[in-house]
């Protein structure tokens, strides 16, 4: 079986902790790619569920929305949330 080299761009710390997670459990990089690949060509599909945040969603949009609108109307205190991110 004839091998090849696959390069891709991935952010450097997500690249360390993946090195890292793989060390742990006895893999190298190329491994966890190769079994990636082989799962995906076997399946036919990607072996994880590819999801939005669900805080995005319409249904979400229109509820803000409307809870916008009617602070508008009534008044209403705005509270500051701290965020960590």
């Amino acid at each position: 079986m004839a091998q090849t080299t696959l390069s891709i761009r991935i952010d450097t710390d997500d690249k360390r902790r993946f090195e890292a997670f793989c060390r742990e459990t006895g893999m190298n990089v190329s491994v966890a790619v190769n079994m990636f690949v082989k799962s995906v060509l076997r399946e036919q599909r990607l072996p994880f569920e590819i999801t939005t945040d669900p805080f995005y969603s319409e249904a979400n949009m229109e509820r803000l929305k409307k809870s916008i609108a009617q602070m508008e109307e009534t008044g209403g205190t705005i509270h500051e949330v701290p965020y960590d991110g």
